[in-house]
């Protein structure tokens, strides 16, 4: 598969082949199923906590006695029929992370990119060098691209100070590393903007075995 390099004026400056295996069946799909919502439960902070009966403060003493007052049997202010009273089977501060193993997140990130290929939905610059750290200079850059939508930006992990500050102020844009590119971050964008070094980068990331 060949997809074509541009350059930040929107101009075809050649052809890239893919070297990486395209993914053109339902194989990876629950690859991907599972690395996401691996991703996603990791990103829960697990930190709710309740309190049970024996855990809310209060006294031990019987709010009334066992009978003759007509009222049903009370035994503790701590109950968790009474309001303030403790939480029955509430949650408790836990870890929701999920163990993926490497070969299925390789196979997910390869799957997931090959369907972004294949919808078109990826673009390769040369290079991405910005001249100055303003906004309007980097949305000239994305209008030209003709990239609609949400976008993630994919350097090559070379600390660029200026594309970091242009695009901070843009809702719509984020940006990451090819280093750190994982599944969750490929499916989310509607577009993939990636430097051809970056591109490359990841390229040879999916060919590791």
């Amino acid at each position: 598969m060949k997809i074509s390099i541009k350059n930040t004026a929107g101009k075809d400056q050649g052809e890239h082949e893919v070297k990486f295996a395209i993914i053109e069946n339902g194989k990876g799909t629950q690859a991907v199923h599972d690395v996401v919502t691996a991703y996603r439960a990791a990103q829960r902070s697990g930190t709710a906590c309740t309190k049970t009966a024996g855990e809310v403060v209060g006294t031990n003493k019987k709010p009334w006695r066992q009978k003759g007052t007509g009222r049903a049997r009370a035994g503790s202010f701590q109950s968790p029929l009474w309001v303030g009273g403790g939480v029955v089977f509430g949650p408790k501060p836990r870890d929701f992370s999920k163990k993926v193993s490497k070969n299925t997140k390789q196979l997910a990130l390869r799957k997931a990119l090959s369907e972004r290929l294949k919808a078109g939905d990826v673009v390769v610059v040369d290079d991405l060098k910005l001249s100055s750290h303003k906004t309007k200079d980097f949305v000239k850059i994305i209008d030209a691209l003709d990239l609609n939508g949400t976008t993630l930006v994919v350097s090559n992990g070379v600390e660029d100070k200026n594309l970091l500050l242009a695009a901070r102020n843009i809702s719509f844009v984020d940006v990451t590393t090819s280093a750190t590119l994982n599944t969750y971050d490929v499916l989310r964008p509607d577009k993939l903007l990636f430097t051809k070094s970056a591109f490359e980068n990841v390229e040879a990331r999916l060919n590791k075995e």
